[in-house]
């Protein structure tokens, strides 16, 4: 997103490049600095700088957001919360919200929807083990990475023991349909529990594209958040089972966020867990390939070669064309394991193959005797000279082929 005429062009030393949002609060810019490394830098809305309560807000934004650390946070890299218009840098992550990405592609599923669940619950772990609760875990605050999710925007989280807040005028600070029903009946006792009910309520939104409690106006969904039970029409069972348990009136009945762990792992395996590491090609499976310096030769003949008397005829159709065995006395003969075709006195009819030269049709006649010797060839226009092996004169040799015929 290209900048407004009205958005600065530094901010701490930090050239802004474009907006990446706007917020209650702020813009967040995408930065550069002097070095080349690419920030994340929140800049206060002007009209809230001189507001008390907002600054502070922010203060305590920047102070909880360095209390954690973990991979799937980001963490701060610069700040000035005492600026005319205070300002915050942190790590650049290049991806699109969840919000976005499930607007644009829908909801998740399989590996993308393990990685995001997975990743919320360690994040989740990092932030209440630094004494932080985030209190705003909604899809716009999460986004999707190339290694996983990142939990940003800390403005309204605050100390878990600290229950002062900083609601006085009665604004509601938040998003209804991923608040927790303490949230809105009492901020000021909010413990790590409630984060656990905001998960569940994104990774509704995130397996069906809608929130377990959405309906037309923000003030519905509060109600149907603190009053009803949440709607899990599309989540496949055991998700459905543990979602229910995360979305709970009661704190005391959520699970913990290392107990949710272990059930989510179970819940959703890893693609191919349950399938051998290899499997045959030849059954269907993904296994290794043929050898590339042996693509388009024969194999190898396994066994003895027959040595009884053979009658051969081939007349070339074009380059590597298939050539018609010769039948002197006209009676079908039968196929045997060996490839060749067996004559009604016992012996076997030998295949070869012609190649013409200069891609013009020619004939190659061969008669053998009982000893298996060539005892007269008879070559037309067309057909090249060929050595033992059957190869035109300059033909390179294929290593570990044997030549094309019977």
């Amino acid at each position: 997103m290209l900048l407004h005429k009205d958005d600065p062009r530094s901010v701490g030393g930090y050239k802004l490049v474009d907006r990446l949002g706007s917020g209650g609060m702020g813009v967040v810019y995408r930065g550069r600095a002097r070095s080349g490394r690419e920030v994340a830098v929140k800049v206060v809305h002007s009209q809230y700088a001189e507001d008390p309560v907002f600054r502070a807000r922010f203060r305590q934004e920047i102070e909880a957001v360095r209390k954690v650390s973990g991979a799937f946070t980001a963490p701060v890299v610069d700040a000035d919360p005492e600026a005319v218009r205070p300002w915050m840098a942190t790590q650049y992550v290049p991806g699109l919200s969840l919000a976005a990405r499930i607007g644009d592609q829908g909801p998740l599923k399989g590996t993308e929807l393990r990685r995001l669940t997975l990743g919320l619950v360690e994040a989740l772990r990092d932030i209440h083990r630094a004494g932080v609760v985030h209190r705003d875990l909604k899809p716009a605050n999460v986004l999707i990475a190339d290694d996983g999710p990142r939990v940003i925007d800390f403005g309204i989280s605050r100390a878990a023991e600290d229950h002062k807040t900083l609601t006085e005028t009665g604004q509601m600070i938040g998003t209804p349909p991923f608040m927790s029903p303490e949230q809105l009946t009492d901020a000021r006792w909010v413990e790590p529990a409630s984060d656990v009910f905001s998960l569940g309520a994104l990774l509704v939104f995130s397996i069906t594209g809608r929130g377990p409690f959405d309906a037309d106006s923000p003030y519905l969904t509060a109600y149907r958040v603190v009053h009803d039970a949440p709607v899990l029409d599309g989540v496949p069972q055991p998700l459905r089972a543990i979602l229910e348990r995360c979305l709970a009136k009661d704190p005391a009945d959520r699970p913990e966020l290392d107990e949710l762990a272990r059930e989510f792992v179970a819940a959703l395996p890893e693609a191919g867990a349950d399938e051998p590491a290899h499997r045959d090609a030849a059954h269907g499976g993904d296994g290794p390939g043929p050898d590339p310096a042996r693509r388009g030769c024969r194999p190898r003949r396994r066994g003895p070669r027959p040595t009884t008397q053979s009658y051969t005829s081939a007349v070339g159709h074009g380059r590597y064309g298939r050539h018609p065995r010769a039948r002197p006395d006209g009676i079908p003969a039968a196929r045997d394991r060996s490839g060749g075709r067996r004559r009604p006195d016992g012996g076997r009819h030998r295949r070869i193959r012609a190649f013409p030269v200069g891609g013009r049709a020619g004939r190659l006649d061969a008669l053998a005797d009982n000893g298996g010797r060539h005892r007269r060839a008879r070559r037309e226009e067309g057909v090249g000279r060929r050595d033992r092996l059957g190869r035109r004169p300059g033909m390179p040799a294929v290593r570990g082929c044997r030549p094309l015929r019977g």
